[in-house]
């Protein structure tokens, strides 16, 4: 564990102090209050945020300490947008989004190195921002997803039918399958960008790297998804929620495993 006694990580810990505040506010169902204290966490994190980029000249996602940072300062504001285009308004998404705040800020508080490193030659492209910061929105997106999927095996799982007011599970997965489709198009675009940057960079469209190859695999997970929730819409609510909780799997796997393992030595490791 590394504690941090930088600009930046004293403010990493002010925001997660503020989410935390804000996710018993919205526990105690005291929802203005805790609308209020996703704003102030809002703010410290772009602070931040942007006090990383000053200190490295560059857009900080560079390695997984700045691209943890920016999955959790970004998650609260892309959740409040995504709730306004859906239309999802229970409290289990406004519940989930602080959780999901702080389990994605806790490696870049406690985990990956605040060092700062100079942008490496690779990365030295107008292509950089667009590529990664598409992945990272639609990573948040679908991370959201993953969680209300999560909710609805819960209520499926569940003998009793939810009481009046209550989600059930088709209203999770339904929610699940809202946000899916809000990240996929980004999570596609990120595809795209990568091939584009790819020939420019190295000559070639696909190289075949690890990262590439999962990162693949992640895009035919989900779009497997939408074949199979077009063919049976509803009517396996259960087998739909599971292969969201699958992509973000996946997702985990090329974010992480792929990036720190020995196994996967590829052209993306600069990025671990």
């Amino acid at each position: 564990m590394q504690l941090k006694y930088s600009n930046e990580g004293i403010l990493i810990y002010a925001m997660m102090a503020v989410v935390a505040v804000g996710l018993m506010l919205r526990v105690m169902r005291k929802k203005q209050a805790s609308v209020f204290a996703a704003c102030l966490a809002c703010l410290v994190g772009l602070s931040a945020w942007g006090l990383r980029w000053i200190t490295v000249e560059h857009i900080p996602m560079q390695n997984m300490f700045e691209v943890f940072l920016t999955l959790g300062v970004f998650l609260l504001p892309v959740g409040l947008a995504a709730r306004r285009f859906t239309g999802i308004d229970h409290p289990s998404d406004g519940l989930g989004d602080f959780i999901l705040t702080l389990i994605l800020l806790f490696p870049a508080g406690f985990v990956f190195s605040d060092a700062p490193q100079k942008l490496p030659p690779a990365l030295q492209s107008p292509l950089f921002g667009p590529h990664v910061a598409v992945y990272m929105l639609s990573y948040v997106l679908l991370a959201k997803a993953a969680l209300q999927a999560g909710l609805g095996l819960y209520y499926h799982n569940r003998s009793a039918k939810p009481s009046s007011g209550q989600l059930s599970c088709e209203d999770h997965e339904l929610s699940a399958y809202l946000l899916v489709c809000l990240g996929f198009p980004l999570l596609s675009m990120g595809l795209f960008l990568g091939s584009v940057w790819g020939k420019l960079a190295w000559g070639d469209w696909w190289g075949w790297d690890p990262k590439e190859l999962w990162s693949l695999a992640c895009w035919l997970m989900y779009l497997f998804y939408f074949h199979w929730r077009y063919l049976f819409r509803q009517k396996m609510p259960r087998a739909n929620c599971v292969c969201v909780i699958l992509g973000l799997v996946f997702i985990i796997i090329t974010l992480l495993w792929v990036n720190l393992s020995n196994l996967f030595k590829g052209m993306h490791n600069y990025a671990s």
